[in-house]
């Protein structure tokens, strides 16, 4: 379909709370979902939310193969969540590197629960439920956190452990966010 533009921090609609979805499998919601796939792809994303494309919609896309910014990730299934709810199944925290498409040549280090349960629907309305750790669980709640008006830079606990890539990973061939 089309690549879109993703809107970078500082943009007053990644800060609203996104709303929920009610027609599944309209034309709307696959044309959507299609340009969403496209710019991720494009841009090497781990995930994209709607309302980075400018779509105060409650649709995450998420999906890890290969990918050059994250090299050392286990893969992701591509997945369509729509309308999402995250559990914490336990406290364990941990730290780690992110990125992202609306913060690009940035990375930060962001506390993310380990393992979580999640649930919420694919484009046709069926219902996904599934129990996640690891990156797989940090990709999920860095994505619905953009329906929340969330971005990452939120969450560090030590802004020292916040910029640009090529300065905090020097001689390191981690792609552009």
């Amino acid at each position: 379909m089309a690549i879109r533009p993703v809107l970078r921090m500082g943009d007053a609609r990644l800060l609203r709370r996104a709303e929920p979805v009610s027609g599944f499998g309209s034309e709307e919601l696959r044309a959507l979902l299609a340009d969403m796939r496209d710019t991720m792809q494009a841009l090497n994303g781990a995930g994209l939310a709607a309302p980075q494309i400018g779509v105060n919609l409650r649709v995450v896309i998420f999906g890890v193969q290969k990918n050059p910014r994250y090299p050392d990730a286990e893969e992701v299934p591509e997945t369509v969540l729509i309308n999402p709810a995250i559990m914490v199944l336990e406290e364990t925290i941990k730290d780690d590197w992110e990125g992202c498409l609306s913060l690009p040549g940035l990375r930060g280090l962001v506390p993310r629960f380990q393992n979580i349960r999640y649930q919420g629907y694919d484009e046709q309305g069926a219902l996904i439920d599934r129990t996640v750790s690891g990156f797989h669980a940090r990709v999920v709640q860095h994505e619905c956190d953009h329906l929340d008006g969330i971005l990452y830079p939120m969450r560090i606990r030590d802004i020292t452990k916040f910029g640009y890539t090529e300065e905090l990973f020097p001689g390191q061939a981690l792609q552009d966010e």
